[in-house]
């Protein structure tokens, strides 16, 4: 039995939550997203539905998260949260965001945040889904950042993170525990 061809908006949405679900698959690795629309677009529409909940403090971003029916909540609300530039100022408020209970840890925030790829300083991956070790550059994070997310992260309590560079994304999972590397390595 044949199955009848994706639409290209089905295509769209499918090609991007493949590139998520291998993102957190292999942590740390790059993987592309579809070239068809802005990235932030592109999560929204694979990822927010009539059932889901976002925070941003954009207010221009509000109506394109808003487009599948999702509802705008407070922060420590909200299941996914939309940070396109990892602005400090965000990122000091992060300690607000759930990051589950010990009975519910499917009710921790999943942060999809904006960065830089190949600068920063580095970071070194390990955990599941990651072969040994891996090492990341990830630029435009304020360290408050790392700082939070080593406190919060107490699997199966903490975030999920997608971080976003153009059209790349890579994911970080609460289960991936992640080192700084010292000066000079």
């Amino acid at each position: 039995m044949a199955f009848p061809p994706f639409s290209p908006t089905e295509a769209r949405t499918r090609d991007t939550f493949l590139a998520l679900m291998w993102a957190f698959s292999y942590p740390g690795r790059v993987h592309q997203l579809p070239e068809m629309g802005t990235p932030i677009a592109l999560i929204a529409e694979a990822l927010l539905d009539l059932e889901t909940s976002f925070y941003t403090s954009d207010p221009s971003l509000k109506p394109l998260l808003a487009q599948n029916g999702a509802q705008a909540l407070p922060l420590e609300q909200a299941a996914y949260h939309f940070y396109p530039l990892g602005a400090e100022s965000d990122m000091m408020t992060l300690d607000k965001a759930s990051v589950g209970t010990m009975l519910s840890p499917d009710t921790a925030a999943t942060l999809i945040i904006g960065c830089t790829f190949g600068s920063g300083e580095p970071h070194i991956l390990r955990g599941p889904g990651i072969k040994g070790q891996q090492q990341v550059r990830i630029g435009g994070l304020p360290d408050i950042f790392w700082t939070l997310r080593e406190v919060v992260c107490r699997f199966p309590l903490g975030w999920d993170v997608y971080f976003v560079d153009g059209s790349q994304v890579v994911g970080l999972p609460r289960s991936v525990r992640v080192t700084q590397t010292p000066a000079g390595d």
